[in-house]
């Protein structure tokens, strides 16, 4: 089977009509992964983006504001992270595409590593982790997206914490430590192809949305909302630490003291998604010059740790 990336690569070029998706991929101005974009970016070019997702996105946010108003009068009504995910796996392992459910897997490999990054390069930063690291869509049953977002939230916490009782600052490192980065393909295995796996990864979301809001309590559907603001947070840590803004201005969900509406979390999840792909792959474009360099200097590789699989796409 062809490659999402051979996909694009094979494609041609009518100057008369050319294909926008096209454009996107072979632009190098946005750090992604190759097999990754071209991934995503066919999924963007499937029929459930351009037909099914006008159709449900309005449904999907009135649903929004009916539960809102539900969770008013009944805040802890029908609640069950459990459950929720129990339905999350379902829904993903029967409607999502592969590619969209591959990006999703991915997602949580690459923001445990970007956390990991953070904290190895904060000398004397003593902050536990807990990496998520799915291969396949079963670690989704163990309620993966509410682990997720608590440890964005206690990762802030804890590393605020031991900079203020520590009297430390996140500041540029001349060398950077990139043990938890690593640019070999994620061994995520194939993922269900049957006929009714055909919804591209925006519409999934914004349908997934309101079930998210009806299981969780009203106070946890707004912490999860809220942690995509945290994505600036996240964006400023590295650019401190790498001692650079340079390609890190793509990052959408804004300002941290200023929270948003749940109205839009899953277009915002989207963005979320991808801030994560682009800040990993500078990473690894940096791990690699600074390895070239070692090279350079020294005549013979650097060995700078082995890490798990990241960076690119398993074959599907």
């Amino acid at each position: 089977m062809m490659s999402d990336k051979d996909y694009f690569d094979r494609m041609p070029h009518d100057s008369g009509d050319p294909n926008p998706f096209l454009a996107i991929f072979l632009d190098r101005s946005i750090p992604f992964d190759e097999e990754a974009k071209a991934a995503y970016l066919r999924d963007c070019a499937s029929r459930s983006r351009q037909f099914l997702l006008p159709v449900l996105r309005p449904f999907a946010r009135l649903l929004i504001m009916l539960l809102q108003v539900y969770k008013i009068v009944v805040p802890k009504a029908l609640t069950s992270s459990k459950l929720l995910h129990r339905v999350l796996y379902l829904g993903m392992r029967t409607f999502v595409s592969p590619s969209a459910n591959t990006m999703i897997l991915r997602h949580f490999y690459l923001g445990s590593e970007v956390l990991r990054f953070i904290r190895d390069n904060v000398p004397d930063a003593d902050i536990p982790l807990r990496p998520l690291k799915p291969t396949n869509l079963e670690p989704v049953k163990e309620e993966l997206f509410l682990v997720h977002d608590l440890n964005l939230y206690n990762f802030v916490i804890n590393l605020n914490r031991e900079l203020q009782s520590k009297g430390i600052e996140v500041t540029k490192r001349e060398r950077l430590n990139f043990d938890g980065i690593t640019s070999t393909p994620i061994p995520i295995e194939p993922m269900p192809r049957r006929w009714t796996n055909f919804m591209d990864l925006t519409t999934a979301i914004e349908c997934f949305t309101p079930v998210y809001q009806l299981f969780l309590t009203d106070n946890d559907f707004w912490r999860a909302t809220n942690s995509l603001q945290l994505d600036e947070t996240i964006g400023i840590l590295a650019s401190k630490i790498v001692g650079s803004n340079d390609r890190l201005a793509l990052i959408n969900n804004k300002h941290p003291m200023v929270p948003l509406t749940t109205l839009r979390a899953g277009f915002r999840l989207v963005l979320h998604g991808l801030a994560t792909e682009q800040l990993h792959a500078l990473l690894v474009e940096l791990k690699r010059k600074q390895a070239e360099e070692d090279r350079r200097i020294t005549g013979s590789p650097l060995i700078t740790g082995t890490g798990d699989h990241t960076g690119g796409i398993a074959a599907e």
